[in-house]
């Protein structure tokens, strides 16, 4: 036993560094590849740390006991602590212990991530320390130059080994000061390596075209000039000044000439350059961070407990302000930990920020100002950089690892310890740690295949649905936490894939399989919009001869609309319901009548929740007409055209009434935003061109 318990001790700090591969860490086999390898790794590794943790206690090995002593090293404690009875008293404790597949930012997570804190705050010296900044120099120049030749293949934004621009910018944001503090420890051929490195990251970082991040490392910059100009001296002082000077004069170049520069062939530039209240993604954000302060404000307590920022989204979400369809962040971490977590859990954010700025202090006394610096400066990017995203266990578990580690270092003089534990507790520590490692298989290895499934089930959706629906058998089988997202993707495939291109038995077995997914999801997440709508519209398109529940529909559609009023969808569905069944009667029938009234009367008041919104006013105009009211269809498509907005759905629309009214100059406008934003459809650039040729041939 005692060999068993040397050897893990020699292997524990590899083990804690383990997680710095995380952002390498992809696999195409399955659904979400760049996210959810990463959570599911990072569980596996935190259980197996948790269990070597538990064995070296348990037998004697000494720790850093006196670094907990200082009140600011439980911080992450707190936050943890008010994070589970925030959730327990939240909306949904399952959904926010185990999160979603996509995201994996739930209280396991969270658990992980401050468990691996505590275990490195303990164990950390200025080796681990060395050893850590230097891996993530490493790890870091390497994504760099990943996402570097990923631009140089394809241009546009890059997401490099992280699957998202935000994402990818925000963890480079983090990583290259870690990376200029590692270049402080090394020989000067590996500095040159380092400094290399950075520059890479910097690169990296602004070919993203992230913007909160390439402010975030403005911010730090300023900070750093302004630092030299007020402190330094001699040629240091001289040169940060004009470095400042310069750096005004360049703004304001940039702010007089913005509007050309939104128009340079290079995102970066132009996507700064576009940057205020009239862009549509700065519009979209402040809206969503003005609301989300409204909900933050009914309860602000507790919040809403982990991972349930969009049911908060859902109440407000508009599609006339708003370009996302769902969204289950505010792009804003520190209001995703208020909604989340309540005030407390905000403030508790905070504090864990600016304990880099109580570690730095140590460091600045005992001389060591330019780790400290750096430090500082990381804190203050990632803060600038969270005010516009949100983090990802990358950047997150980096972030929590870097502080653990710098505050080890800064109250390094507290002297290793052993706990002297009684003979009882080696005895449990064994199976206390088996049950840790046995955790491993509903925390990572049951996901995986459930991601895996889910997978292979897109891969057979078309060519094999008997294949398919063995495979969303199969992983809705394994009780994991992804039945959400399997609920989520069935809709995806049946309505968007299945339904136009498969036919007869087919097309059932579809329907049937996602229609039971969803079912299922609907009776188990009262509070999820998301779900309720997806279940209505496979349920309205239902294959021919399929019975459909009606009542099921109905529930569907209330559930929808109430948690998310101002989605257009089912709207449509009740409109269309209605339609329906008034074609069942002979024309002019006063059931016909009554029916296409209703259509009528729930289409108008879904305008006066959303009357900026074009295309339901082509829905009613086309409604309008075919009633024979072409009086009311006129006026309708009028307030149609004048609050349009480039969007295929609601062009496709517009194209249609057109058509059918013989309105040909209106139909060929509207057929020829369809032909810039779907360039692949074929009919539309047809009728298009045939309006065209007869316009000519009129003149």
């Amino acid at each position: 036993m005692k060999t068993f318990v040397a050897r893990v001790e020699r292997v524990f700090p590899w083990l804690l560094l383990l997680p710095v591969i995380l952002p390498v860490v992809i696999w195409g086999g399955l659904i979400y590849p760049y996210l959810v390898p990463k959570t599911l790794l990072f569980y596996a590794l935190s259980l197996v740390s948790a269990a070597a943790f538990i064995l070296l206690v348990a037998y004697d090995r000494p720790f850093f006991w006196g670094r907990l002593a200082r009140k600011g090293s439980w911080i992450p404690a707190a936050l943890l602590v008010l994070a589970y009875a925030a959730s327990y008293y939240g909306i949904d404790f399952y959904r926010s212990f185990w999160s979603l597949f996509i995201r994996g930012d739930g209280l396991l997570m969270l658990t992980c991530a401050v468990a691996d804190f505590y275990f490195i705050l303990l164990s950390a010296d200025r080796r681990f320390f060395d050893r850590l900044l230097r891996s993530v120099a490493a790890v870091g120049s390497l994504v760099a130059v990943y996402g570097i030749i990923e631009w140089l293949g394809g241009g546009g934004r890059i997401g490099g080994l992280l699957g998202n621009a935000a994402f990818f910018a925000g963890y480079l944001g983090i990583a290259f000061f870690a990376t200029l503090a590692a270049a402080g420890t090394l020989t000067r051929g590996w500095r040159r390596a380092a400094y290399l490195g950075a520059a890479l990251q910097v690169l990296a970082v602004i070919l993203t075209a992230t913007r909160g991040t390439m402010l975030a490392l403005l911010v730090a910059l300023i900070v750093t000039l302004i630092h030299f100009a007020t402190r330094a001296g001699g040629q240091e002082r001289l040169w940060s000044a004009r470095i400042l000077v310069a750096l005004v004069i360049l703004g304001g170049a940039f702010f007089a000439f913005r509007a050309e520069l939104a128009k340079v062939p290079f995102q970066p530039v132009a996507r700064i350059a576009s940057a205020g209240v009239n862009d549509p993604d700065v519009a979209s954000r402040l809206f969503i961070w003005k609301h989300m302060v409204t909900e933050i404000g009914k309860s602000p307590w507790l919040g809403v407990g982990a991972e349930h920022v969009d049911v908060l989204y859902n109440r407000f979400y508009d599609p006339t302000l708003i370009r996302e369809e769902w969204f289950d962040r505010a792009h804003n971490a520190f209001l995703d930990y208020a909604a989340q977590y309540g005030i407390g859990g905000l403030l508790l954010y905070m504090a864990l920020i600016l304990s880099f700025f109580t570690a730095a202090v140590r460091y600045a006394r005992r001389n060591e100002r330019r780790t400290a610096g750096l430090f500082a400066l990381l804190a203050i990017t990632y803060a600038v950089q969270n005010f516009f995203v949100f983090d990802t266990i990358s950047s997150f578990w980096l972030l929590l690892a870097l502080l653990a580690s710098f505050s080890a270092v800064a109250f390094e003089e507290v002297p290793r310890e052993a706990l002297d534990a009684p003979s009882w507790m080696r005895m449990a520590a064994w199976p206390v740690a088996a049950m840790l490692l046995v955790l491993v298989v509903p925390a990572s290895v049951s996901p995986a295949l459930a991601a895996y499934d889910l997978a292979q089930a897109y891969k057979y959706q078309i060519i094999d649905v008997g294949k398919e629906n063995w495979y969303l058998s199969h992983g809705v089988a394994l009780q994991t936490y992804g039945d959400v997202e399997y609920g989520y993707e069935a809709y995806d495939m049946y309505v968007n894939n299945q339904m136009p291109r498969l036919a007869g038995q087919a097309r059932v077995d579809a329907y049937q399989s996602a229609l039971a997914i969803l079912t299922a999801d609907f009776n188990r997440y009262e509070y999820d919009g998301r779900t309720a709508l997806y279940l209505a519209q496979v349920l309205s398109l239902a294959p021919e001869g399929v019975a459909v529940d009606r009542d099921l529909l109905s529930r569907a559609l209330e559930r929808a609309i109430r948690l998310s009023p101002k989605r257009s969808q089912a709207w449509y569905i009740l409109a269309n319901l209605s339609i329906s069944n008034a074609n069942n009667y002979p024309p002019r029938s006063a059931e016909r009548v009554s029916g296409y009234a209703a259509a009528r009367d729930l289409l108008s008041r879904y305008i006066a929740l959303v009357p900026a919104l074009s295309a339901p006013h082509y829905v009613l105009a086309q409604l309008f007409f075919a009633s024979g009211d072409t009086e009311h269809a006129a006026l309708e498509a009028a307030k149609g055209k004048a609050s349009y907005v480039s969007d295929l759905e609601t062009a496709r629309r517009a194209a249609t009434y057109y058509e059918n009214v013989l309105d040909l100059p209106d139909a060929a406008f509207f057929l020829a935003e369809i032909v810039k934003l779907d360039p692949t459809n074929t009919a539309a650039a047809s009728d298009l061109a045939k309006i065209q040729d007869y316009e000519r041939s009129k003149k």
